[in-house]
């Protein structure tokens, strides 16, 4: 099949003496997931995963994305004039290698600025010697016929019994540090740092409560810039209180062009795309770095603990509810991967202040959950059956915070091999969750703790272990970041963070263990400050899946313990069925 797109986009860049043209899986401003507008890589490759990046070029079409959706990406993009290219895999060109090779040395490179981040367009300028990089090229937008408009939600306030500290506060600690810093302007182009920094909550992306805005905030004014159409009265009423000044989305634009030479300027280059960075004075002085709003959320305060505490009660209970009704309705082989993904919806829904799910359900039978991020097909259902495994992870924003858990549960017979499997995992997620660590201790020095199970068993996944999580935010929250890629953030106390361990074997099974951790102080002596972290994520663990002969003594009693807290926590909320359910997938391990 000719792919009508591709051929206009190719006459479209030979009309501008374009040798490649870049699309990543982006907004301006660099949101993971995306509002259905800025759905161009999609539309124009076919691939659905949250990340990826196209580039084309006269006679080839190559798609680079990372380890959670290799399987995923080789599916969709059979018999398409696509190519995947696997990041991170030994031989594999990466994109700028790619670049080299298959354009002139003078050539032309195109890309669309309004939705690249500047961190990523420096280093291809550095990178590709005299290529040049057009900013302006958006021939795949051009070609989207009945492009989905831009969302317009109404914003709401999350109130002070959620996020302990006003706005106004906030404000007030921010510009504390950007005097220490010597800043003048400190620029937000990241929906998470701007609802969080202005306490309002919207619904403009699927599953991530957030309103598409940009900030600029002085020594003596906070501006908000967002359509008007989505402040309510209340909601004006409350930024006038709160210090703050609204103006329209687009007026950041002309407003950057206004700022006084030499102030000093600051911005995140990795949440600023190209357009914006460009319109700034060249007589303006720039200070980069993290957003200081980064870690601001990222460290939790009393309240939001408190309240992401209460928040993961409602979500086990759910969670248990859920399990026991598929394992009773896999019986039946009617119950199919979305219709499971809509009843522990309902489930949630339930629980007091719920509002949307933190993501898309990965609801998984059999070998489908050896995609680590496959999302289940309406038009081609898949029915659960009361044999092997299935998995499902899921999550929920609610008002007093955002849960992310996943369970790999039997349903009937299993191989040998996916009990070892299952035990190996669940050893590395014990080993992750039991860490204690010295002040200092880099986030993703951890991971070899998850991995090392797997590891001496000549096993892997490709995926990280652990990320930060988001205070009814973005679920996939940094800077601290689990994985094999080093990072320079250390993990610290008020940090909520993931630990996902999983094993995939390609169409056979895929396993998965999540749990979400608090970090915690531990202790203090002469050798320095200690910490570990506190479970907040409480839902049975499959026990039927455990090959105790691989388990320590020690790991057995984690097991336990973690199994009579979760009792004790969620059973005051389960009767019937529901809590005999409870009391059977927690009962003591005796071995």
């Amino acid at each position: 099949m000719i792919n009508m797109n591709l051929k206009k986009l190719r006459q479209e860049m030979a009309n501008r003496s374009i040798d490649a043209y870049i699309i990543p899986n982006s907004d301006p401003h660099m949101s993971e997931y995306l509002p259905d507008h800025y759905q161009v890589r999609p539309f124009i490759s076919g691939f659905t995963g949250s990340a990826g990046t196209v580039i084309i070029t006269k006679d080839k079409a190559g798609l680079w994305t990372d380890g959670r959706y290799f399987i995923q990406a080789e599916q969709e993009l059979k018999d398409t004039d696509f190519k995947l290219y696997k990041m991170g895999v030994s031989g594999v060109p990466t994109m700028v290698e790619f670049l080299l090779e298959e354009t002139p040395e003078h050539g032309k490179i195109g890309v669309n600025g309004l939705v690249y981040s500047y961190s990523d367009y420096r280093n291809l300028r550095k990178k590709l010697g005299k290529r040049m990089i057009l900013t302006d090229i958006t021939f795949a937008e051009n070609l989207w016929e009945n492009r989905p408009e831009l969302p317009k939600s109404e914003a709401f306030i999350h109130e002070y019994q959620f996020t302990g500290c006003e706005a106004s506060t906030k404000l007030s600690k921010l510009r504390t540090e950007m005097r220490e810093k010597g800043i003048d302007y400190h620029f937000l182009g990241s929906l998470e740092d701007i609802c969080y920094l202005f306490n309002l909550r919207g619904s403009d992306i699927d599953c991530n409560p957030l309103l598409i805005s940009y900030a600029l905030i002085s020594r003596d004014k906070a501006i908000f810039y967002i359509d008007p159409v989505q402040l309510t009265e209340e909601v004006e009423n409350y930024l006038e209180d709160q210090g703050i000044t609204p103006r329209k989305y687009d007026r950041i634009f002309e407003d950057l062009k206004e700022i006084p030479g030499t102030s000093v300027f600051y911005y995140d280059p990795n949440f600023t795309n190209v357009k914006i960075r460009e319109l700034i004075p060249d007589n303006v002085r720039f200070k980069e770095g993290r957003n200081i709003t980064t870690w601001m959320k990222a460290i939790k305060n009393k309240r939001e603990v408190e309240s992401t505490k209460n928040a993961f009660i409602k979500d086990g209970v759910a969670l248990v509810k859920f399990l026991n009704w598929i394992e009773t309705g896999a019986n039946t082989e009617l119950i199919t991967e979305n219709y499971a993904s809509d009843k522990l919806l309902e489930f949630r829904k339930e629980g007091e202040y719920f509002i949307e799910p933190s993501f898309g359900t990965i609801s998984a039978y059999g070998e489908n959950a050896a995609l680590a991020h496959y999302s289940p097909d309406p038009s081609n259902p898949v029915n659960i059956k009361a044999k092997g495994m299935y998995l499902v992870d899921s999550g929920g924003h609610y008002l007093d915070g955002t849960t992310d858990i996943t369970r790999t549960i039997k349903l009937g017979e299993v191989t040998e091999e996916e009990i070892d499997h299952f035990t190996l995992v669940l050893k590395g997620h014990i080993a992750l969750s039991s860490a204690i660590f010295l002040e200092g201790t880099k986030s993703s020095t951890l991971d070899i703790l998850a991995r090392g199970p797997l590891w001496r068993n000549s096993l892997n996944f490709n995926h990280g272990t652990g990320h930060g999580v988001g205070h009814v935010l973005s679920v996939h929250e940094g800077p601290q970041n689990i994985a094999m890629i080093p990072n320079d953030v250390d993990m610290l106390p008020g940090m909520i963070t993931s630990n996902e361990p999983g094993m995939y074997v390609e169409g056979s099974h895929g396993i998965r263990i999540e749990n979400i951790l608090l970090c915690v102080e531990k202790d203090e002596n002469e050798y320095g400050k200690f910490y570990a972290f506190e479970n907040l994520s409480w839902c049975p663990i499959d026990t039927r899946l455990i090959n105790f002969e691989l388990l320590t003594q020690d790991e057995i009693d984690w097991i336990n313990d973690y199994h009579k807290t979760t009792y004790e926590k969620l059973s005051p909320y389960l009767d019937g069925d529901d809590l005999e359910y409870l009391e059977r997938r927690t009962e003591e391990i005796d071995f």
